[in-house]
């Protein structure tokens, strides 16, 4: 079977996944999940139309999708943690990010981070940079990895899926998620700001006792 014509914006890696296959699908969302501007989210999707079409192998797609994501995520905590406190502590100030918030905000990350981990693996913007704030943050390594190894086999599971039966319908499908990941991106900032303020105000009634 020929591979399909990919449509809309997963047309213009069409010549990418001939010639590299796998390993376009592999180094594309692995840089991509470090900060490196790239098309991860887009190559799963066309690699997945691929494999419905019997060009590729659905279940390696997967595979490699998932462990793509985890490695690359990995290297972003791997710099928040070693590089991140630092620069936050140096800078920090210029961003109106004083030593007290930057604690706050390490708790926060602390308690309710995996959650964080696991959303942002769905939310543009935030899955190129949610390694890099748990690294920053110091979250708990393997607290981190399992999360994000959830958020990661979700995701791919997801938009592998989608792609492998959807067909020419993908475009359309694609183009309605990310419409909405923007309201989910600011159902999440709504939930972080209340969680915030609900400790804060406990912690005010606490001193009051």
């Amino acid at each position: 079977m020929s591979a399909p014509p990919l449509p809309g914006v997963l047309g213009d890696l069409a010549p990418v996944l001939d010639h590299w296959g796998y390993w376009a699908v592999g180094g594309l969302i692995f840089v991509e999940d470090f900060g490196v501007p790239a098309p991860g989210e887009t190559i799963l999707i066309a690699a997945a139309l691929y494999a419905g079409a019997g060009q590729l192998n659905i279940l390696a797609v997967i595979a490699i999708g998932i462990i793509a994501a985890i490695l690359g995520d990995n290297v972003g905590y791997l710099i928040g943690r070693t590089g991140g406190h630092a620069l936050i502590a140096r800078y920090g100030k210029y961003i109106l990010l004083t030593p007290e918030r930057y604690e706050k905000a390490e708790m926060f990350f602390t308690r309710h981070g995996g959650k964080v981990v696991t959303i942002a693996r769905f939310v543009e913007g935030l899955r190129q940079a949610n390694g890099i704030i748990a690294g920053t943050a110091e979250m708990p390594w393997r607290r981190f990895l399992a999360f994000n190894t959830l958020g990661a086999a979700l995701w791919v599971g997801l938009w592998a899926g989608l792609g492998y039966t959807a067909g020419n319908h993908i475009t359309t499908i694609y183009t309605q998620v990310n419409r909405y990941s923007t309201y989910l991106l600011a159902a999440l900032g709504l939930l972080l700001v209340a969680l915030i303020a609900r400790t804060v105000l406990r912690r005010r009634k606490a001193g009051r006792r």
